[in-house]
Formats: structure tokens, C-alpha cells, sequence
């Protein structure tokens, strides 16, 4: 870790201790001990800056604490962690502290988040959408980002970048693994019932039934909150505020159909399989 990464943990160490100094004062220090910690879990440009804005609503309802640490499993740097730091930040993480990040479904992370004293809830997204949202972030918005050269002085359009992100690329220094694969390694946590899966499109659509159901597991999890449920939910509904992510483009649900062409339908097609119908976006093939 290079000197500004550890001053920026440091500093913001300091914070977080502070906020839960606070949190402990206004709720009690008891309550904050009996909550859960929270992660909210995503695939890369599938609602991970959604869903923390939702769960720091919850410290207006309860006792917890928004940390204000980048997500688990990166750097303050942005730069992605080994295995063995990533459980270093789950492990650092105390009863009422709300993180997010983007964890695949395998172990050691399963043990370490299908446990008591944890509540996770995983989002996804349609994998044509995270298609789009994904060459957009690549291309246009984070100039650092390793698909950046590839997408911008190998391909020329977006039919070729689509089609690049839905098959796979192996060129050196930009490596990108097929979509199937991609959502093979995070979907396993459907299958936990100790986690809280929840649709992007949801959130956005149906919302109000999304943030009850996030309510209703946290509460299965031995959170009850200090408000009604109308104001529980308004709470966490007011928390969303997306010109605050610096990663928002548009977050509307079924922007694919702007930009797939006809080959790359085909080409999602074949490359993804039954992925679609497994999700619940599609019934058949016939779209």
C-alpha cells in the first residue's frame, strides 16, 4: 500500500470509529452491538452504487454506521485486493456497519458472509443491460479502466464492443471473461437462503416492494426499526440520489434494445444459453 492509500485509511479509519461513537450515543451502545453487518453485494455495473445508497438509509431508521471505506474488495486506489485482504475487510466490518462490493459466490466468502451477525443482500441485473452500462463505463466514462484502449482504438462501433463484452476478449492487458461466466461466478448466492437476492430492475420499478423486502430480512436478521414502515421505506427511497454516483449513466432498465443489433442478439444467443430464462427476463429464445 503507497502512502496516500495509507493515509486515506487512516484518516478514514478515524471517521468511522467517530461515526460509531455517534450512532452508539443517539441509539445506545446495546443496539448497535445486537445489529447485523451489512453488505450490499453486486456484479460489476449492475446497481452496487444503488443498493449502498439504499442500505445508508438505514442509519436513519436504526442503528448503523456508514463507514465510508471503498468497496471491500478494492484498494483506496480503486485497484482490486487478494483474496486474503478482502476477508480482512469483511472481518473488520462491526455489528451496524453498512459496506458494499462486488464478491463472487465461493469460498472463503460464502463462510464468511452466511453467518450470524450478517446480512448481505446481492443484486443483479439483466446481463444485456450490464452489457451496455459496461461498454458505456469503459469507453467513455473511466479512461483508466483496462477495456478503454481495446474498445477505443481496436473496435470502432458499438456492434463490435457488444460483441466483444457478450463472447469474451483474450487480447493481453484486456482480458474479458464471456458473460456467461461472469454471472456463473456471482449467481450461487441465489442459492443461499442466508442472502437477500434482489433484481436491479426491481429497485427501480418496484421499488417500494424491493426496499420492504430488504426491510423484512434485515428484521429476520434482528433489526426492528425505529420507525413505521411507511417511513422505514420512505427513508431508504430518499437515500437514492443518483447524480451523487459518479458512475450513474442512465440506470433504465431495457436500454439494451437502443443498441443491439441483430447479430449481436445471435450472438448473445449463442454465447449465454438459457442464462435469460434462468434470471426470469425472458420466457424463450423469441426476443
Amino acid at each position: 500500500m503507497n502512502f496516500d492509500d495509507t493515509l486515506k485509511t487512516w484518516l478514514k479509519t478515524a471517521r468511522w470509529q467517530a461515526r460509531r461513537a455517534a450512532a452508539a450515543l443517539k441509539w445506545g451502545p446495546g443496539e448497535l452491538g445486537r445489529m447485523p453487518a451489512v453488505l450490499g453485494n453486486a456484479m460489476p455495473k449492475s446497481g452496487s452504487h444503488l443498493i449502498i445508497q439504499v442500505l445508508h438509509g438505514l442509519t436513519e431508521i436504526g442503528p448503523f454506521v456508514n463507514p465510508g471505506f471503498p468497496p471491500v474488495n478494492r484498494t483506496q486506489s480503486n485497484a482490486k485486493l487478494p483474496t486474503r485482504d478482502i476477508l480482512r475487510s469483511l472481518q473488520r466490518m462491526r455489528p451496524g456497519d453498512i459496506g458494499y462490493g462486488y464478491i463472487a459466490c465461493l469460498e472463503p466468502y460464502i463462510s464468511a458472509l452466511c453467518c450470524p451477525g450478517r446480512a448481505t443482500v446481492f443484486v443483479y441485473r439483466d446481463p444485456r443491460d450490464m452489457i451496455i452500462s459496461h461498454v458505456f463505463y469503459a469507453t467513455d466514462m473511466h479512461p483508466g479502466h483496462w477495456m478503454h484502449r481495446y474498445y477505443t482504438e481496436t473496435l470502432t462501433t458499438m456492434e463490435e464492443r457488444i460483441s466483444a463484452a457478450i463472447q469474451g476478449v483474450e487480447e493481453p492487458g484486456s482480458e474479458l471473461t464471456p458473460v456467461r461466466q461472469r454471472y456463473a461466478g456471482y449467481m450461487g448466492w441465489r442459492d443461499h437462503p442466508e442472502v437477500l437476492s434482489l433484481r436491479f430492475e426491481d429497485l427501480i420499478l418496484e421499488r417500494e416492494v424491493a426496499l420492504g423486502r430488504i426491510l423484512d430480512y434485515l428484521e429476520g436478521r434482528g433489526f426492528t426499526p425505529r420507525a413505521s414502515r411507511s417511513q422505514a421505506v420512505a427513508a431508504l427511497a430518499q437515500a437514492v440520489v443518483p447524480r451523487k454516483s459518479g458512475t450513474f449513466r442512465k440506470g433504465k432498465p431495457g436500454n439494451w434494445r437502443e443498441y443491439f443489433t441483430e447479430a449481436n442478439k445471435a450472438q448473445f444467443k449463442q454465447a449465454a444459453g438459457d442464462l435469460l430464462i434462468d434470471l426470469g427476463y425472458e420466457q424463450d429464445d423469441c426476443w
